[in-house]
C-alpha cells in the first residue's frame, strides 16, 4: 500500500511539472526600453496563463504588428483611473521603464486587453547572474 501511494504522489508531481514546464517560455530583449531592468541581450523566462498585476514585468503582443512582441511594466489594471482612461475587466495600462529607449506602450495604444498577454517574466538569466524580475 505505501509503495501505491508513493507511485501515486510521484506520478502526479511528474504530471505537475510537466504542465508548468509547458507554460514556460523564454525571450531575448532587443531594446532598451525596459532599462534598467532588463537591457539589450538580456535573456529572460517568463510564464503563460497567469493573471497580470501591477508591478509584473510582461510580454505582450502588439495590437497593430502580428508577430512582435514587447517587454513592458504593468502600473494599473482592472477598473483603474488613468488619466483620462478608465481601465476595463481584465485590461491592464503598461509602460516602459524607459520610454526614450523606443517601442511603444499604453500611452500610444492605450489600454491592454488580456488576449494581448503573452507571458509574466520572472527571471533573467543571461548574460550576467540570474535575477529575479519584479
Amino acid at each position: 500500500m505505501r509503495r501505491i501511494v508513493i507511485f501515486l504522489g510521484l506520478a502526479l508531481a511528474a504530471t505537475a511539472l510537466a504542465g508548468l514546464v509547458r507554460r514556460l517560455v523564454a525571450y531575448e530583449v532587443v531594446d532598451a526600453s525596459m532599462e534598467p531592468t532588463l537591457h539589450p541581450g538580456d535573456r529572460v523566462v517568463g510564464l503563460r496563463g497567469w493573471r497580470a498585476r501591477r508591478g509584473d514585468v510582461v510580454v505582450l503582443a502588439h495590437p497593430l504588428r502580428p508577430g512582435f512582441e514587447m517587454v513592458r511594466r504593468v502600473v494599473g489594471g482592472d477598473g483603474e483611473d488613468m488619466g483620462r482612461v478608465a481601465l476595463g475587466r481584465g485590461e491592464v495600462w503598461a509602460l516602459a521603464d524607459n520610454p526614450e529607449g523606443g517601442g511603444v506602450d499604453s500611452r500610444a495604444l492605450g489600454p491592454i486587453r488580456a488576449e494581448w498577454l503573452r507571458a509574466r517574466l520572472f527571471l533573467r538569466y543571461h548574460p550576467g547572474p540570474v535575477a529575479a524580475l519584479r
